[in-house]
């Protein structure tokens, strides 16, 4: 296993390297009208599902949009307060179909929030569905009864005002999606999630390394432009699309000067696509994971795999001469199945990135970045199971089940319990043959080691996670300390699965 194979295996995923293959402001002119008052409308037969392609495609090669800015209402230092709506809206996806989508303020995706290290956070939801939801903050160290848990539901007509404080040494590239008990996966393929960005006023990556915004996206389309409801098969492998967008727009164009690099920050928004991305004629620098930077520049990557739920930040140079173009693009990936044959998609462009005529220097990136600390010997320790099999069925009607250590998701039942600022070792076992994303709420932790095999391989590097792939039948070690007590979850992050009860509680005690 050669170098470059060797530090992929331990990044945002589980997957060897293959060799081969934002913004701050403006508006998003695609998404028009205000919320809708009346109910929505009946979801369409789950035993008629769309064709693989509509008959007419999107829109394709505009200029990719900036995400809009939820706008800070408070006056007073260090404080962010703001409304979030969640509401319906239409937008114009196939020619002459306006699609409903459910959204936060009328956008797809939601608003960009945007806050330092440090700020209190007040957001007032209010919520004009016909369903219960939540706001979950992603990856974000908050109190348990600020997460937005499925035992905390907003009711249909109701509101509620979620606040916390964001600790120093927090900076990250965070998301906030819905979180209500066996709804979360429609909420979010019919658009309901946002990127959250947390800064540090002490940044190390030289602000004039120009940063590009990423939220890439799932949906699927019927030819009539209406977001069908899932199939059978979809609450099986979970729910993937006929078209991926990025910041809600089928294969953008972002511009790039010669000699330039770029910080992307890149979220799979998806309900259960993985995303191996790849630039074609480029290698990317791995700067940061879910929870903020590395310790130092990862550099000459040739791909990385993005579990759903996962984040990342790259610096991409235009190392090519004007004018050219190169594309990003996810390449196959298997991530198993029942009933699905070799990888779950084939190569699917997601942007062009065009070369401009314009040059300009190349500007270096410190060696340094983030001082991570390891976490340091475990005195408490934990094992879970993922499994997967014949059951008594679940929401789409099949006869598949998704545990934890063998019991399905009871939101009155404590299933773990952890000691306040105790450091934990756990261990994650996927028994199923597809592919898991792990995810922790109210904490980051730091991935320790992968065994597949009987042959165990130690994490590349440190890092900051709060989700981390689980690959069919192997185990990952991680280490975590819980910092706020109370109730939280933990679960797959295929949102069909954890709606069928892939989740359990951890309950976090003095």
């Amino acid at each position: 296993m050669d170098r470059r194979r060797f530090i992929l295996l331990g990044t945002a995923g589980s997957v060897a390297v293959l060799t081969g293959c934002g913004g701050s402001g403006g508006g998003e002119g695609a998404v028009t009208p205000p919320a809708v008052t009346v109910p929505p409308p009946a979801s369409p037969p789950v035993s008629n599902p769309p064709p693989s392609t509509p008959v007419s495609p999107l829109t394709v090669g505009q200029p990719l949009t900036n995400l809009v800015r939820l706008a800070n209402t408070s006056t007073t230092p260090n404080v962010f307060a703001a409304t979030l709506v969640a509401q319906r809206a239409s937008k114009a996806m196939l020619p002459g179909s306006p699609t409903e989508f459910w959204t936060y303020n009328s956008l797809v995706p939601g608003p960009l929030i945007e806050v330092y290290e440090g700020d209190t956070v007040r957001i007032r939801l209010e919520n004009q569905l016909s369903q219960e939801t939540t706001v979950h903050w992603h990856g974000l160290p908050v109190p348990p009864d600020q997460d937005g848990n499925p035992m905390d539901p907003v009711a249909p007509g109701a509101t509620r005002l979620y606040e916390f404080t964001l600790p120093v040494g927090s900076a990250g590239t965070y998301w906030y999606h819905p979180h209500p008990h066996e709804f979360t996966a429609e909420q979010v393929f019919r658009g309901m999630a946002g990127l959250l960005i947390v800064r540090s006023r002490t940044d190390p990556v030289p602000a004039a390394i120009e940063e590009k915004l990423l939220v890439i996206s799932d949906l699927r389309l019927a030819t009539d432009g209406t977001i069908p409801a899932n199939t059978p098969m979809d609450w099986q492998n979970g729910r993937e699309g006929n078209y991926l967008l990025v910041n809600g727009q089928h294969r953008p164009v972002l511009s790039i000067d010669p000699g330039q690099s770029q910080r992307w920050r890149i979220l799979n928004a998806t309900n259960a696509r993985y995303l191996r991305l790849a630039l074609t004629g480029h290698t990317m620098t791995l700067i940061g994971t879910d929870g903020g930077l590395l310790r130092a520049p990862v550099p000459g990557l040739d791909e990385i795999l993005l579990a759903p739920a996962e984040r990342v930040e790259l610096i991409v140079t235009a190392n090519l001469s004007a004018p050219t173009t190169a594309v990003l693009q996810s390449l196959p990936y298997d991530r198993g199945g029942m009933g699905m044959m070799g990888p779950s998609s084939a190569t699917i462009p997601l942007l062009t990135v065009n070369y401009t005529t314009a040059t300009r220097a190349a500007i270096a990136l410190p060696s340094t970045l983030n001082a991570i600390a390891d976490l340091g010997l475990p005195i408490q320790s934990k094992r879970l199971v993922f499994s997967s099999g014949m059951g008594m069925g679940g929401m789409g009607g099949g006869m598949v089940s998704f545990l934890i250590d063998g019991k399905s998701f009871d939101p009155a039942r404590i299933d773990l319990t952890s000691r306040l600022n105790e450091i934990e070792q756990w261990t994650i076992e996927n028994r199923s043959s597809m592919d898991h994303p792990f995810h922790l709420h109210g904490t980051q932790f730091q991935v320790v080691s992968r065994t597949r095999n009987g042959t165990t391989i130690a994490e590349p590097f440190v890092a900051w996670r709060d989700t981390v792939n689980v690959a069919a039948f192997e185990a990952v070690t991680l280490k975590v300390v819980q910092q706020q007590l109370g109730k939280r979850m933990y679960h797959c992050h295929i949102l069909e699965h954890e709606s069928q009860g892939m989740m359990g509680v951890l309950d976090v005690i003095v």
